[in-house]
């Protein structure tokens, strides 16, 4: 046989061969597959997802400025008030005006018809009127009977009694005694201050006593040094114990006090 026609059958194989390769590769569906056969999953190719990652800054706001605006506020209207106008006094004749309101306080100054002032104060144990006068440059004492007034005294506070001094030149008496002379009197006795003739103004008594059943504020004045002491009316029937202070009076003014051990009546 000719060498060429036996390997007409090898070369038939090999195109058939070569003819399958070409053929599209899938599955036969009338065929089962087999083990050997994976079974095709068809996986869709992801697609790239562009992932946004948004990051917020928040926009600087602007804090306002609270400007706080005032209230208008209404001004009230100022109503003027009344300026209290001081009783007016008028000296009626000539007379004293002294450091105390009664006759045995010292002279202060003189006083003379027309001679005008107002009335400062008033005194709780008498009618006595405290006078700041226009033409002196302090205040004293006069009675009431001396001076014409107008206005109401009785709108004026109650003012105590401030005695110049105390001196300071002399003491205080001493070793002050009192004593009961009858039922209805008190001696009251003391050891004389020592002054010079030009400064002796004597002694004050300041008392409270029972005067027929009424307790009331008495002062008397010893005119010199020597005179050591003083009776006064004081009896029972009061319902406060009567009591009382003496004083060594000088040009200047008044020492302390010393105070009487009143007796029980």
């Amino acid at each position: 046989m000719n060498k060429h026609l036996r390997l007409l059958p090898f070369i038939f194989v090999i195109g058939f061969l070569l003819s399958a390769c070409n053929l599209p590769i899938g599955r036969n569906p009338a065929i089962p597959p087999t083990a050997t056969e994976p079974a095709h999953t068809e996986t869709a190719t992801p697609s790239a997802t562009a992932t946004l990652t948004e990051t917020s800054t928040p926009s600087p706001t602007a804090t306002s400025t609270i400007t706080l605006t005032p209230t208008e506020t209404e001004t009230p209207t100022i109503t003027p008030t009344a300026t209290f106008a001081f009783p007016v006094v008028t000296v009626n004749k000539q007379a004293h005006c002294r450091y105390g309101p009664s006759t045995a306080f010292l002279h202060a100054a003189d006083l003379y018809a027309g001679d005008v002032g107002t009335v400062r104060g008033r005194f709780q144990y008498s009618k006595w009127l405290y006078i700041k006068f226009d033409k002196l440059g302090y205040f004293c004492w006069v009675a009431p009977s001396v001076v014409d007034v107008v206005g109401d005294v009785n709108t004026i506070l109650m003012t105590e009694v401030r005695l110049p001094g105390p001196s300071v030149l002399y003491k205080p008496p001493q070793n002050v005694y009192a004593e009961r002379v009858g039922d209805k009197k008190v001696k009251i006795s003391w050891d004389q201050v020592k002054m010079t003739q030009d400064d002796d103004r004597g002694y004050m008594l300041e008392l409270f006593v029972c005067q027929n059943g009424a307790y009331i504020w008495y002062t008397a004045s010893i005119p010199d040094q020597y005179t050591t002491s003083y009776v006064v009316e004081d009896g029972p029937g009061c319902a406060v114990a009567s009591s009382g202070a003496v004083y060594a009076v000088e040009k200047h003014g008044y020492t302390t006090s010393t105070k009487i051990n009143w007796p029980a009546p």
